[in-house]
């Protein structure tokens, strides 16, 4: 029985399983220790047998069991949530730091290249973390999930509003824990989305809506914004769950979610551009290419009215065309259902750009790629 959630785990996928799907979705891998009912012990035995070599005793049985090179995972979380009451092994936080510090060390005895993520939530547990076990991490986890709001507008806005809260506690605890600014603990923001409604894909199956895709496209704004402080970003989780693919015994369909971190990811750049100006009812992100001759705009409209607004960069032409992505729907309640075509869908055009000037349509995500 699975004893941290309901039913029967069956244990069918495990290490090799996950490490081939990785190999498959050319990712990297990223595994969680388990630092509370799990020892020490327990721990360096699972990271001898990933990425120990084969005359090692943990990693002889991984080449036993088919896989004789060292699978050379880099990224560790030491620990998930364990903050939390409902986490098995939960215990009080100075008992906590103790415990994580000592893994730590027996982690990289083991394998001093890998890095460690520890388990952070903004307030008294990051604090006394970064405080105490700053030399026993590379990252902090942070995890944010948000539920279902009355008013749209507010509902949309509880991803962005709850990645500022988190940047603007680390950026207090670097300004009052001597070191830590020179130690540079960046976040994992390692779980993040919205987490409301009922399980229609089996156990926390929720169906996601128009209005989640805004509000995760507002939140990628605010990474963006502060992308000095996140390392990474990685969206909870990926099928059925809470995630943005979902599944039936048949079919299987991008939730709603899935389609701003698809456009972002294959159209945003990559240097973050400051965006001055902002227009109450819109969020306005930018970044430019590394060679600096692509420049993308992207823009959340979160309100039911359309918007016109003029575009100026300075010392920049602005071209009268450029490519233009568009995730709209005027019902914010708007969703995908695996196997029917989707209600939601990423629409690609040309955008005739006249005196500068932009019309983003309601309820919208839009992203223009301009030529600089």
């Amino acid at each position: 029985k699975n004893p941290a959630w309901k039913g029967v785990e069956a244990n069918d996928v495990g290490i090799h399983e996950y490490m081939e799907l990785m190999e498959l979705l050319e990712s990297e891998a990223f595994i969680a220790v388990n630092t509370g009912l799990g020892t020490l012990e327990e721990v360096v035995q699972e990271i001898e047998y990933v990425n120990g070599s084969s005359d090692s005793e943990w990693g002889h049985i991984r080449a036993e069991n088919g896989h004789p090179e060292p699978y050379g995972v880099k990224w560790w979380a030491v620990g998930n949530e364990m903050y939390g009451s409902w986490q098995l092994g939960h215990m009080p936080l100075s008992d906590y730091v103790s415990k994580h510090n000592n893994i730590a060390d027996a982690m990289w005895k083991v394998d001093p290249e890998a890095q460690l993520i520890g388990v952070g939530a903004a307030g008294e547990w990051s604090e006394t973390m970064l405080s105490e076990s700053a030399d026993k991490m590379n990252l902090i986890s942070e995890h944010i999930y948000c539920r279902e709001l009355d008013s749209v507008s507010a509902h949309i806005d509880q991803i962005a509003n709850s990645v500022k809260r988190v940047a603007d506690a680390h950026r207090e605890y670097r300004s009052q824990i001597p070191g830590l600014e020179e130690k540079n603990i960046r976040i994992a923001m390692d779980e993040w989305n919205y987490w409301y409604g009922d399980y229609l894909y089996g156990e926390l199956g929720v169906r996601y809506h128009h209005k989640d895709a805004l509000g995760i496209a507002k939140g990628l704004h605010e990474f963006f914004r502060n992308s000095d402080l996140f390392f990474m970003a990685n969206y909870a989780q990926t099928v059925n769950v809470i995630g943005c693919i979902k599944t039936t015994t048949t079919s299987a369909g991008f939730a709603t979610t899935a389609l701003p971190l698809i456009l972002y990811r294959r159209h945003f750049e990559s240097v973050p551009v400051k965006v001055s100006n902002a227009i109450p009812g819109l969020d306005v992100a930018a970044a430019v290419s590394e060679s600096k001759d692509i420049l993308t705009l992207s823009v959340v409209n979160s309100s039911d009215q359309a918007f016109v607004f003029e575009l100026d960069v300075p010392g920049v032409t602005i071209p009268k065309e450029a490519s233009m992505w568009t995730i709209q729907h005027d019902n914010p309640e708007a969703y995908n259902v695996p196997g029917k075509e989707p209600e939601v869908s990423i629409v690609e055009s040309t955008c005739t750009i006249k005196k500068r000037r932009l019309e983003v349509p309601p309820y919208a995500i839009q992203l223009l790629k301009l030529e600089i």
